[in-house]
């Protein structure tokens, strides 16, 4: 009689072929035996700045069964204020990835499994399951397409009858696409291996050149008629029907800004405005761009020439007068103390902070220590942060301990602007666009005439909870002489 041996921990034992079947179905255990000893760790997502929670996962540098050693790349996250590009404090390799790219990350959650060579830590692991019984949600491939999200319709109605009109030879010559690299939907990625398609091959329809399914149905069209198709869709779809709307979900930088000024709508902003005539200022930086040779001796820490702005002459202006009106470089504490009262706190140091423009929305890196910089290393460091800002390499500390914020909007061109205060800082002020106005001047002989000016229009706002429009007005006078006189910063520079 046929029967069969079934393996049990301790004995073994014969089953009838008329039960076999219901057998067939059944999870066995195997024989026990002593763990082995391994070291898969959990790589987790450590504090990578202050009041940071959690990041998304710009990209990764590894995937599953790479080899990576101490110091090399593992990912690049994005939090709310910096990008971090996270690296390996270990030997091994990867077993497995825990998030997408795209996905938030917690900080203190595992990133990814690693094989520690050599660490000899205890792995209680059950054993793994077989493929077909798998459901391992935290065991991401990142370079494959998710099959739980590929689209199955047209794939699955027609491609028994498309492949076999697909001829043989040219599937199994072409080169097959990289598909991690390109910027494809999951579906799609499944059609082009259905049909031995290379994405390079097909035109796409789509933003920036994109391959969409259609382009594809449309690709394989051609391949069996040898006549080009037009693509009804997309031209009824232009023709006839608007876009569609789109439900964009912040990503971290807006949603930090979503905060801030959330909390700003608790301060009462207190605004004013002036006019500073530039004039001379303006001279000043045009001499220094026509003598070469003072432009070639005067450069920053790395000996590359300085290029001179109004900006940094700005800020250099705005730490003078910040001596004389300390108050105004401060912050409020708005903690419990033991009368129940708020303080402010004047900061020694003027810390400002410069709002740029990215692509990835308003960021606001810090110049540390103005007061001690002269103008030509403001403007030095101005340039490297706002470069670093644009391309979202800013470290933590380079976003932190801002005493004062400075609002550039004359770059882009505007003139009059009510900045929002960042608390805990208590004042802003925006620079608005240098230009030139008609202006009436008595010459010597007392004959009042029209001349043109530069002038710039400044914007503060302060938190008038603490700070009042009279000591607001005279700090920005003082910014104003400072300004209209740039022969006395000179001499007042330390």
């Amino acid at each position: 009689m046929l029967s069969r041996v079934v393996s049990t921990p301790f004995r073994r034992m014969t089953r009838p072929a008329g039960i076999l079947q219901s057998y067939s179905k059944t999870q066995f255990r195997f024989f026990a035996g002593t763990s082995k000893l391994r070291a898969i760790k959990p790589y987790l997502l450590a504090d990578i700045g202050e009041g940071i929670t959690e990041c998304q996962i710009v990209s990764w540098a590894v995937k599953k069964g790479d080899l990576v050693q101490q110091f090399d790349p593992i990912c690049e996250v994005q939090s709310d204020k910096a990008s971090v590009e996270i690296t390996s404090r270990f030997d091994g390799e990867i077993k497995s990835l825990h998030y997408r790219e795209g996905e938030m990350a917690k900080v203190g959650s595992p990133l990814l499994d690693i094989d520690v060579a050599g660490d000899g830590e205890l792995d209680n692991t059950p054993p793994v399951p077989t493929p077909s019984n798998q459901n391992h949600d935290n065991d991401i491939d990142c370079t494959r397409p998710d099959p739980q999200r590929e689209g199955q319709g047209l794939a699955d109605k027609n491609s028994a009858q498309q492949t076999d009109s697909i001829s043989t030879g040219s599937r199994q010559n072409r080169p097959r696409a990289n598909y991690a690299s390109v910027l494809t939907t999951p579906a799609v990625r499944r059609l082009l291996r259905e049909y031995g398609l290379s994405i390079s091959d097909v035109q796409g329809s789509g933003k920036d050149g994109r391959v969409l399914k259609h382009d594809i149905t449309r690709h394989v069209v051609e391949l069996q008629t040898g006549r080009p198709q037009r693509n009804k869709e997309i031209s009824t779809t232009s023709r006839s029907a608007p876009e569609a709307d789109r439900r964009l979900k912040l990503s971290p930088i807006p949603s930090h800004m979503f905060k801030s000024m959330t909390a700003s709508l608790s301060v009462p902003h207190f605004l004013y405005s002036h006019t500073v005539d530039m004039t001379a200022l303006a001279d000043v930086i045009k001499r220094y761009k026509e003598d070469k040779t003072l432009a070639s001796r005067l450069t920053d820490e790395t000996g590359t020439a300085v290029k001179l702005t109004f900006l940094p002459i700005i800020l250099k202006a705005l730490s003078q007068a910040l001596n004389k009106y300390p108050v105004v470089n401060s912050l409020l504490d708005v903690s419990e103390s033991s009368d129940g009262l708020p303080a402010l706190l004047i900061k020694k140091s003027h810390n400002f902070g410069l709002a740029v423009d990215t692509p990835n929305g308003l960021l606001v890196p810090v110049l540390h220590g103005i007061q001690n910089h002269s103008v030509l290393t403001i403007a030095s460091e101005a340039s490297r942060l706002a470069y670093l800002a644009r391309a979202g390499k800013l470290s933590p500390g380079e976003m932190k301990g801002a005493s004062f914020t400075v609002s550039n909007i004359g770059s882009i061109g505007g003139n009059v602007v009510a900045p929002v205060i960042l608390s805990p800082m208590t004042a802003i002020v925006g620079i608005g666009k240098v230009e030139d106005v008609p202006a009436f001047e008595v010459d010597e002989n007392g004959i009042e005439q029209v001349v043109k000016k530069k002038k710039a229009l400044l914007s503060w706002s302060a938190d008038h909870r603490v700070l009042d429009g009279a000591t607001i007005a005279r700090c920005a006078q003082e910014v104003a002489m400072w300004l209209e006189k740039p022969e006395l910063l000179g001499l007042a520079l330390k």
